[in-house]
């Protein structure tokens, strides 16, 4: 059985930082395209970050120059570190893993932006 645990959510302050973690077990993260994908209210999930097998990554423009995707294979993780958040990062953020037939979702966690 597959299951992510995430975690690193919250509230947070515009200008601060976050990183989310996603443990998984039931896979070989090593072996799987890891992404990060977050949905808001009355939006469409939309892919944020990603990292293939051999460490590219993938960023949507709005969160280059400030979000970082990586993995631990070791710890079968994956992570995104989030550094000056803004109001319109607030949604709740997915760990996905994908590769050629397989396609995992996390539970997801709540980010929020607020003053």
């Amino acid at each position: 059985q597959v299951q992510f645990v995430e975690s690193g959510g919250g509230l947070v302050q515009p200008g601060g930082s976050l990183r989310l973690s996603c443990a998984a077990s039931g896979i070989i993260v090593s072996i799987y395209t890891m992404s990060w994908y977050r949905q808001a209210p009355g939006q469409q999930r939309e892919l944020v970050a990603s990292i293939t097998t051999n460490g590219n990554t993938n960023y949507a423009d709005s969160v280059k120059g400030r979000f970082a995707i990586s993995r631990d294979n070791a710890k079968n993780t994956a992570y995104l570190q989030m550094n000056n958040l803004k109001p319109e990062d607030t949604a709740v953020y997915y760990c996905n893993a994908r590769t050629l037939g397989s396609n995992f979702w996390g539970q997801g966690t709540q980010v929020t932006v607020s003053s």
